[in-house]
């Protein structure tokens, strides 16, 4: 975004443009039902920073005071940028009072921190962030923050120092930052929402092909779904195997047979453990069973008895969820045909983990067909133990390239990569939804969609990966914390009209 804005003050934009453009619309936005009246029952405190960031503050600070809102000011530094040192000149002229010592935490007032934005690389000094500290121990949920709170890195979404202010909005400007996005931001940032600029076309276009897409509902409609011809048989519409479960994680493959049956897809196999295998038909009756297999002595699928035939005739494998257990010789066999396996293969949970007790990468670069990870950061770290120090968005497109497949990496605002550099992050989840089984859910539903897109020709781009992880996690904020067997049924119902 800085260099954007750069481009724009090279070819004839003012500053001081930019600056009232954004302001306004972070004005506009506080103007908003769900933060008004609480403006105008306790007014505001604007925190002013040296730079830009402040005098963005100000400019708001202005609006607000022009509207009826007792507004003060707070400008803790004595140097600033000549266009903010302007700003401030012409608040304190309207009559906007500026505090003299440092505010009370305890204030009732909304505060709003237009203290650094994205130019901080410092952590705050310790009298900054006791005072954060006190504001969110006093008044939690009481602070919008311009541009990212102070002390969080923007770039990686981690405080600088040893904290940094709560947020319970922050308002990007003109991009959402990359670090407001990671897991790890996710207590600072509160809710994210985007300040549209309205960018000129020409300068978009200049971004590079690898720039990180946020992902919103809003996208699924307009999504590369598989479309099946109008007379296709249920075999031209998506032929899935899932291997899962185990005589430990039973539910598993259950709640990875309900995600592949979400989708639609024409025919559904299943090699299961046997304890589930006699019970397939009550609960699953359009699944084929097509191998019940044996237990390890500690619980675990017994691969190894999985016959050739078993992956002939498909358009996908999906194996892993619930499988267990740790590396075995006599599964050798098995872990070849699946390497030479034409169709999608998606692994997820303890496949990635039995396969990173090989030599994983070796194994994934000589996979015959595309290949989707879903892992989550543990498993990723044993997949890719050298990558795993790495910033998430660094290291999922590391991995996806020196693996030559797609990445889901899980978490709260899961991303996905593809070889050739584009990365997708989830721009929103529902944390009431991480509970055991729901990426059981998710490897069933997206080697579904991978299935299909398989039969029709539609390819298996990572681009379709990110959909279905989407998709599923829309499902969650629906369900708003429900079991992983209604966002199944969600994405099987509610969904499925926007989608296909």
């Amino acid at each position: 975004m800085a260099e954007l804005e750069q481009t724009l003050f090279e070819n004839g934009m003012p500053v001081e443009a930019l600056m009232e453009k954004a302001a306004l619309a972070i004005s506009q936005r506080l103007k908003q039902d769900d933060l008004w009246p609480q403006l105008q029952q306790r007014g505001a405190l604007v925190l002013v920073g040296p730079g830009h960031n402040g005098g963005d503050g100000l400019v708001v600070a202005r609006e607000l005071h022009l509207a009826g809102i007792e507004v003060r000011l707070w400008c803790p530094f004595e140097r600033r940028k000549p266009l903010t040192e302007s700003h401030l000149r012409h608040a304190l002229w309207l009559g906007i009072p500026s505090l003299n010592r440092s505010p009370d935490p305890g204030d009732p007032a909304l505060w709003i921190d237009a203290l650094f934005g994205i130019g901080q690389h410092k952590a705050l000094d310790a009298s900054l962030e006791e005072l954060f500290e006190q504001r969110q121990q006093l008044c939690p949920g009481q602070l919008i923050a311009i541009d990212g709170p102070s002390g969080l890195c923007s770039d990686q979404g981690i405080p600088l120092g040893r904290g940094a202010a709560c947020a319970r909005l922050s308002l990007s400007i003109g991009m959402l930052k990359t670090g407001f996005l990671q897991d790890t931001a996710l207590a600072w940032v509160g809710d994210l929402e985007r300040i549209d600029l309205q960018l000129p076309a020409p300068l978009l276009q200049r971004l590079p092909a690898t720039q990180p897409l946020a992902l919103l509902g809003s996208d699924l409609p307009h999504a590369p779904w598989p479309q099946s011809p109008p007379a296709a048989s249920k075999y031209e519409r998506g032929r899935l195997l899932v291997i899962a479960g185990s005589e430990a994680y039973q539910g598993a493959a259950l709640l990875c047979l309900a995600g592949a049956s979400a989708t639609g897809l024409g025919s559904l196999r299943a090699a299961l453990p046997k304890e589930i295998a006699a019970q397939l038909w009550s609960v699953q009756p359009h699944t084929v069973l097509a191998a019940r297999l044996g237990s390890r002595s500690d619980g675990s699928l017994q691969l190894a008895e999985l016959r050739a035939e078993a992956l002939e005739r498909l358009d996908a494998v999906v194996l892993g969820p619930g499988i267990g257990g740790a590396l075995d010789s006599s599964e050798d066999q098995i872990w070849k045909r699946l390497q030479a396996f034409p169709g999608l293969l998606l692994l997820d949970a303890d496949g990635l983990n039995r396969l990173a007790r090989r030599q994983a990468l070796p194994w994934l670069q000589g996979r015959q067909g595309p290949t989707w990870l879903t892992p989550h950061p543990g498993e990723f770290a044993r997949l890719f133990p050298h990558l795993a120090p790495l910033h998430p968005l660094e290291a999922t497109a590391a991995a996806a390239r020196e693996a030559r497949c797609a990445v889901l990496r899980k978490g709260a605002r899961s991303l996905v990569a593809c070889p050739s550099g584009q990365l997708w992050q989830l721009r929103s989840a529902c944390s009431a939804s991480a509970r055991a089984g729901l990426g059981d859910v998710l490897a069933g539903y997206a080697a579904g969609i991978g299935a299909q897109a398989q039969a029709c020709g539609a390819g298996s781009g990572a681009e379709l990966l990110a959909m279905a992880a989407l998709a599923h996690a829309q499902a969650g904020l629906i369900a708003q914390g429900g079991t992983p067997l209604q966002i199944a049924e969600i994405l099987t119902s509610t969904l499925r009209t926007s989608m296909f």
